[in-house]
């Protein structure tokens, strides 16, 4: 009974209310802030993790440009549920040079994290020009148009170079070879390893099989590398101590 007419004396005092918030507030931000003057980076550096292709970054500018994030989330919490439905949970690590990320925390559609090389690249075509023809019920509107569009190298080269003034590790040759990457990277005939050189585990092919590229090539080669960087029957995360 005495310690709770104590809490009742500060709740009823209005100053030393705000002295006490403001003092557990304070150790709590400390805690919380001070740790991190002390360690370099706070993303710890995952193998296979790298900058997104040309193409790759054209598909996602239009995935955002179309909004897609509205519906589609890129973050797998460490849940069980999640794990079992999605798979492995997202790295930071993933999410390194994404400017801005694609977390989101809307799921009208199914989280995206981990859905490269999980259906073929013709699922992707239908799904993306008539999704109800793949999935019933979907209220998912229709791409198809992706696929008329041209895709125009415009100014990848200079977004390229903003990006690296944000900490994208994007090198002279990656920027310099990037328009003749971009269109590359959807041609079948096209030296693979070349690419693959600066963009390990790029994917070269005809994407939406017409002879063209277009827009739906970069969608669908972005949404084919989503998840498939990190080896994860070989990855060990870094235990604290």
């Amino acid at each position: 009974m005495s310690l709770w007419k104590k809490h009742q004396k500060i709740e009823k005092n209005v100053t030393l209310l705000f002295i006490l918030s403001l003092l557990v507030v304070s150790i709590g931000g400390l805690v919380e802030i001070v740790p991190l003057f002390y360690i370099d980076n706070t993303i710890e550096k995952v193998e296979g993790v790298r900058p997104y292709s040309p193409l790759e970054l054209k598909g996602r500018d239009i995935y955002i440009r179309e909004g897609c994030y509205v519906c589609h989330s890129q973050m797998i919490r460490p849940m069980r549920d999640e794990v079992e439905r999605y798979g492995h949970y997202s790295l930071a690590a993933e999410s390194m040079y994404d400017h801005p990320f694609q977390w989101g925390s809307k799921r009208t559609g199914p989280d995206l994290a981990r859905v490269g090389g999980r259906y073929s690249d013709q699922w992707h075509v239908d799904h993306l020009t008539d999704p109800q023809s793949v999935v019933p019920g979907s209220i998912m509107p229709k791409y198809g148009f992706l696929k008329r569009t041209k895709l125009e190298p415009g100014d990848i080269k200079a977004e390229m170079k903003v990006l690296r003034t944000l900490g994208v590790p994007y090198t002279d040759e990656m920027i310099q070879k990037a328009e003749e990457d971009l269109v590359n990277q959807a041609d079948p005939d096209a030296d693979a390893e070349d690419i693959q050189s600066r963009y390990p585990k790029a994917v070269v092919r005809n994407f939406d099989g017409q002879p063209e590229l277009t827009e739906m090539d970069a969608l669908i080669a972005y949404l084919q590398m989503l998840g498939t960087l990190v080896d994860f029957s070989t990855f060990q995360p870094v235990v604290s101590r």
